[in-house]
């Protein structure tokens, strides 16, 4: 059999390996040494030209010149098999890394021939989601902080007083300073890894005359002083920090209708970079592309078309798309999978996702099949994808991580020299030829009903309506696992209701215009959650009180009640809601049986035992916000 040599040539060494029977022998002769180093590998047998000529000298040029596209190329095998296109397999290496250095290509050859093994180890799970507390030195607050600490899960506390924080917290909380009220305050970086946040920052209440250092007149209840607002105004803080903490935690959020990754949605279409990987990185002659159809979808709208040609000669037989990776990983963590809008052909196809930045690394591997002629949405759950390595399950690979996607790849369904799924599996549907896949649209879904693996952001808006106790200065947000928990205020109904008796309702509700609009506000700022897309709970605590927690409780919804419950109790609600599924898509007002005229008071060697507020949760209904009562009447300012 003939044999031919190649020579890569670098400023500082010469490497010459020659394809000889079925054993790559690769000498490195470097400038500084007279040694050479020595390396072989198994290679599939083949017998390489270039243009019918044997291949004897690639240098650096030769490879900028193939990855340019300026130079093109094939390369010959032996008898009986077809040419090879050495010029794309140039050029898909260069789409994806950048031009290849001619020392570095070889190494890649020799490492990936020679070890079967991922060039790196892949990422390791992050074990715990971030909870971010804003406005975390108030009476929920921190309160929500101490709750969240001692369950184990990390806390990150997003505050104004970065003094006042830490004295009251702690030196070693994980602390960022900002303002809910001044979007350019609320930085990215500040949201990375967090898929909860809780929010407890609220308009501050006071009396006007002043207060003591110990506040004893806000202690006392707003019966004993005339109040008034202290600091930003209810529009500022209620709703135009709801708006900002919206727009601030969004990514980080899941929301309804999933998160767009590729397609059309409305009037924005987002592109991802895809480019071809087949089988010609491996010798095969399989090619494919990926294009922009702008007329080509279910509805006449623009969609991506995957096609080619699949073939198995040269012991090929897969062709693939994939995304250049991410110039920031996108983390998915807050949803169940991914969602393709596509048109079947019939045949067989996988998904791969990857989490490591490295060419040739595990990828996590699911396949689905498609219906022919039929546009479909295809549900790929992400604890369906299995860590594949070279058409091997990895068994001692982590789990997916979806919070560091790095690409995404999708492969016609044969793997690289056979036509077997991974582990030997036989894919049935493979067909060589051409092949046609439209896919209109990718998003990161959220399966229903929802579960509570996902962010959630509780708003807690503190009852600045009711009797002693009242009036806290802070409005407290929590954030937890799936959705945006708004605790709001029980009231925020009342001053625009037709034929309602003010003189008969709390304080708050009775001077709503003399604080600034203060309910009409948090209203507002509860309407922003319900349209935002975002799995929230909005929870509206009748008037706060620093009682212990655990008296009996009663949950309503319609805007009705009054009385009072203590901050403890609603932390603990919050902190619950964040485990709960029960809690998604609904309004509540929440008091304790205790009458406002009786003090409350816990036996510590007997303390109640503690509450499954699912129990609650699961009997309320969506839709109920006290709205209703409004008749539709716009609410004036």
């Amino acid at each position: 059999m003939e044999w031919c040599s190649t020579t890569l040539s670098s400023p500082t060494s010469t490497h010459l390996f020659n394809f000889k029977g079925t054993k790559l022998h690769s000498t490195i002769l470097c400038k500084n040494s007279s040694h050479p180093f020595s390396a072989s590998s198994a290679l599939p047998k083949s017998f390489l030209q270039i243009n019918g000529r044997p291949v004897t000298l690639i240098n650096a040029r030769t490879l900028t010149r193939l990855s340019s596209g300026t130079f093109r190329t094939t390369i010959s095998a032996e008898a009986g098999r077809q040419s090879w296109d050495f010029g794309r397999f140039i050029k898909t290496l260069y789409f994806f890394n950048g031009p290849p250095s001619p020392a570095k290509f070889f190494d890649f050859l020799v490492e990936k021939l020679s070890d079967p093994s991922p060039s790196k180890s892949v990422n390791s799970m992050r074990t715990s989601d971030i909870v971010l507390v804003a406005g975390a030195t108030g009476g929920v607050g921190r309160r929500v902080v101490d709750i969240l600490r001692t369950k184990g899960i990390p806390v990150r506390v997003l505050v104004r007083n970065e003094e006042k924080a830490r004295k009251m917290l702690g030196s070693d909380v994980d602390l960022v300073v900002g303002d809910i009220t001044k979007d350019s305050t609320l930085i990215p970086e500040y949201f990375k890894g967090v898929n909860k946040v809780i929010n407890a920052v609220s308009v501050i209440v006071g009396p006007k005359e002043g207060d003591t250092p110990e506040r004893a007149k806000y202690s006392q209840g707003i019966k004993f002083f005339e109040p008034e607002i202290k600091g930003d105004s209810p529009e500022l803080v209620e709703e135009l920090g709801m708006r900002n903490l919206i727009k601030a935690v969004k990514d980080n959020l899941e929301l309804r209708r999933g998160k767009l990754l590729f397609g059309l949605e409305g009037n924005n279409f987002q592109q991802l970079s895809w480019g071809s990987l087949d089988d010609v990185v491996m010798g095969g002659v399989s090619e494919s592309n990926f294009q922009i159809d702008p007329s080509g979808g279910e509805k006449g709208g623009p969609t991506g078309v995957f096609k080619g040609v699949v073939s198995t000669s040269n012991n090929g037989g897969f062709t693939s798309i994939r995304t250049k990776n991410f110039s920031e990983p996108e983390d998915l963590s807050a949803y169940d999978g991914l969602e393709f809008r596509l048109k079947g052909d019939g045949r067989r196809y996988k998904l791969v996702v990857r989490t490591s930045r490295d060419w040739d690394t595990v990828g996590y591997t699911v396949g689905f099949d498609t219906v022919k002629g039929e546009w479909q949405s295809i549900k790929l759950p992400f604890s369906s994808l299995r860590p594949i390595f070279r058409a091997r399950t990895v068994s001692d690979a982590p789990p997916f991580d979806p919070r560091n996607v790095a690409s995404l790849q999708a492969r016609l369904h044969l793997l690289m020299f056979s036509k077997f799924e991974y582990d030997g599996k036989l894919n049935e549907t493979f067909v060589e030829g051409p092949f046609e896949l439209p896919v209109s649209s990718i998003h990161a879904y959220i399966k229903e009903p929802i579960t509570p693996r996902y962010s959630t952001i509780f708003w807690v808006v503190f009852p600045l309506h009711f009797f002693p106790d009242m009036f806290n200065p802070l409005l407290y947000t929590f954030c937890v696992i799936f959705r945006f928990v708004h605790v709001s205020s029980a009231g925020v109904t009342r001053p625009e209701r037709p034929g309602l008796d003010l003189s008969k309702q709390p304080p708050a509700v009775r001077l709503n215009k003399e604080l600034g609009y203060i309910l009409t506000f948090k209203l507002k700022a509860e309407d922003l959650l319900r349209e935002s897309g975002i799995p929230y709970a909005i929870v509206r605590p009748c008037a706060l009180t620093e009682e212990p927690a655990g008296a009996d409780l009663i949950f309503d919804q319609g805007d009705n009640i009054t009385g009072k419950i203590s901050r403890e109790e609603i932390a603990r609600i919050c902190v619950a809601a964040l485990e709960s599924p029960y809690a998604s898509d609904k309004t509540f007002e929440v008091k304790s049986v205790i009458p406002f005229s009786e003090p409350f008071t816990v036996d510590p060697a007997n303390p109640p035992p503690e509450k499954d507020y699912d129990i609650y949760f699961k009997k309320l209904k969506k839709g109920i916000t006290g709205k209703e009562a409004l008749q539709q009447s716009p609410i004036p300012v």
